[in-house]
C-alpha cells in the first residue's frame, strides 16, 4: 500500500472536519469507505465482529463510572468545599489563589479523569473569589485553563482509557505512569506563577489571616477527594481490583460522602447519570470508529507502509519524537484532544514501537500533547469552557494571552521527557517488580 493513500484518507478525514462533519462520522466515512474499496463487503462485514470484542470487555464498563464518578464530586459539594480548603492554606504563597487554581485541578484530576470537567468545576468555583481579592484576570484565566488539563494525564484518565484500548497496553501501567508527570507538571505551573505572578493576590488579606484552628477545621474537605483517590488508585496498583472495579468502588465511596455533606437525593442521582451518559456516549461512539479505521489501517496494510516509510529516514528515537512533536502541535491547534487521540494512535503506535519507544511512556507523551490541544487557540476546549464560566464578560483573548505561556511549559515539560524517559516509567516499573 502506497504512502500516498495513506496520506489521501488522513486528509480526507481532516477536510470532512473542517466541513463541520461531526468527528466520528468523518472517521467512519474513511474507514468503512477505505474497506470496502480496497477489500470490498467481506472486509466491512467482519467490523461489526471487531467492534463488539473489543467493546465487550470490562474495562470498556470503566469510562462512564470515571465520568459519574466526577459528576458526583462535581454536584455533590465536594469540590467547592476542597477548593475553599486549600484555599486558606495557600493564600500565603506568592501567587496566592492562582496556586489554589493549580492544587485544586490536580486534586480533582485525581478522581475526575475528565479535563473539561475539571477546567469547569475549578473555574466555576474560582472566578468569584479571583475576582473578589481582585486577582489579574489573565493569569486567572490561563492558570484554570492550564490546570484543568491535568484531568486527563492525572489517573483515573478517560484518555489514558481510550489509548490503553487503541495501543492495547495495560491501563494499570498508564496511570502508575501518569502519576509522577502529572505532579511534576502541577509544581511546574506552580513555580511559573511563584516567578511571574508572585504579587498577585495582596488583598486576600482574610484568607492569610485566618486563625489556624479555622484552617485546620476546613481541611476536613481534603479528606473525601484523598480517600477516593488513595482507594482507587490503591485497589488497582495493589491487584485488588481492575480499573473497572475500582471506579465503581469509587463511585459507591463518593455517594457516600455525598450523603454525608446532605446532597444526596432523586434529583441528583438523575442529573449525574444523564451527563455522564451523555459524555461517555460521546466518547464511546468515537472510539467505536476509531476501532473501525484500525481494522481498514490493519487490512490493508497502512501502518506497515507508515512504518516503512518513516525506517526509510533512519532517524533516531529523539528525532522520531521531535517530529511528532511538531506534529502533534500543529495538529493541536485544529482538533479536540479526544479526536486527536484516537485519529493518530493507530497510525502512529506501530511506527514507535518499531523504533523501539515503551508504548507506556508514548501514552504519556501523547496525552500531554492532547492536554497542549486543549489550551492551544483557535479550537482549544479548556480556553472555551473556562471563557464561558467566566462572569465578568470579558473577551476571548483574555483567556488564550493567560493559557499561552502554559503551553510554552508543557512542551519543554514534553521535551525534557524524551531525554528523561525514567520520570515517566519509573513507577510502572517499580510497581510490576521491573
Amino acid at each position: 500500500m502506497s504512502i500516498a493513500i495513506v496520506g489521501i484518507g488522513f486528509a480526507a478525514m481532516l477536510v470532512l472536519m473542517f466541513l463541520s462533519f461531526p468527528v466520528a462520522v468523518a472517521i467512519i466515512a474513511v474507514g468503512a469507505l477505505g474497506g470496502y474499496l480496497m477489500y470490498g463487503m467481506p472486509l466491512v462485514d467482519m467490523m461489526g465482529g471487531v467492534i463488539w470484542s473489543s467493546l465487550n470487555s470490562p474495562s470498556m464498563l470503566a469510562i462512564p463510572l470515571f465520568m459519574m464518578l466526577g459528576e458526583l464530586l462535581l454536584r455533590g459539594g465536594i469540590a467547592d468545599r476542597m477548593f475553599d480548603a486549600l484555599a486558606v492554606w495557600l493564600a500565603r504563597l506568592p501567587g496566592g489563589l492562582l496556586h489554589t487554581n493549580i492544587a485544586t485541578c490536580t486534586l480533582f484530576s485525581a478522581t475526575s479523569g475528565s479535563s473539561v470537567a475539571t477546567a469547569a468545576t475549578v473555574g466555576t468555583i474560582a472566578l468569584p473569589a479571583l475576582q473578589q481579592y481582585k486577582y489579574p484576570m489573565k493569569p486567572s484565566l490561563g492558570s484554570l485553563a492550564a490546570g484543568g488539563t491535568l484531568g486527563i494525564l492525572i489517573p483515573p484518565s478517560v484518555n489514558l482509557l481510550v489509548y490503553g484500548s487503541l495501543a492495547n497496553t495495560s491501563v494499570g501501567q498508564l496511570f502508575a505512569g501518569g502519576v509522577v508527570p502529572g505532579i511534576l507538571m502541577a509544581l511546574s505551573f506552580s513555580i511559573y506563577i511563584f516567578l511571574v505572578h508572585g504579587k498577585a493576590g495582596a488583598e486576600a488579606k482574610d484568607l492569610i489571616d485566618m486563625p489556624l484552628r479555622q484552617k485546620l477545621a476546613l481541611g476536613k474537605y481534603l479528606i473525601p477527594p484523598f480517600i477516593i483517590f488513595g482507594v482507587v488508585m490503591g485497589s488497582i496498583y495493589g491487584g485488588l481490583a481492575t480499573p473497572t472495579e475500582s471506579a465503581a468502588i469509587g463511585v459507591v465511596i463518593a455517594l457516600f460522602f455525598v450523603g454525608i455533606n446532605g446532597r444526596l437525593n432523586f434529583d441528583l442521582l438523575v442529573n449525574c447519570s444523564i451527563q455522564a451518559a451523555k459524555t461517555s456516549g460521546m466518547v464511546m461512539i468515537v472510539l467505536v470508529c476509531a476501532l473501525l479505521l484500525n481494522v481498514t489501517i490493519s487490512m490493508t496494510g497502512a501502518a506497515q507502509a507508515m512504518t516503512q516509510w518513516i525506517a526509510s529516514f533512519d532517524l533516531s528515537q529523539i528525532a522520531l519524537l521531535f517530529v511528532l512533536l511538531a506534529f502533534y502541535m500543529v495538529l493541536g491547534t485544529f482538533m479536540d484532544a479526544m479526536s486527536m487521540l484516537v485519529l493518530t494512535v493507530p497510525i502512529v503506535i506501530p511506527i514507535v514501537i518499531a523504533a523501539g519507544i515503551d508504548p507506556v511512556w508514548f501514552g504519556i507523551f501523547i496525552v500531554i500533547m492532547c492536554e497542549v490541544a486543549l489550551i492551544t487557540p483557535p479550537v482549544g476546549m479548556n480556553l472555551f469552557v473556562v471563557q464561558g464560566v467566566r462572569i465578568d464578560g470579558g473577551p476571548y483573548s483574555d483567556v488564550i494571552k493567560g493559557a499561552v505561556p502554559y503551553v510554552v511549559i508543557m512542551m519543554v515539560f514534553a521535551i525534557v521527557l524524551m531525554f528523561f524517559p525514567g520520570i515517566v516509567l519509573w513507577l510502572p516499573n517499580m510497581l510490576a517488580g521491573r
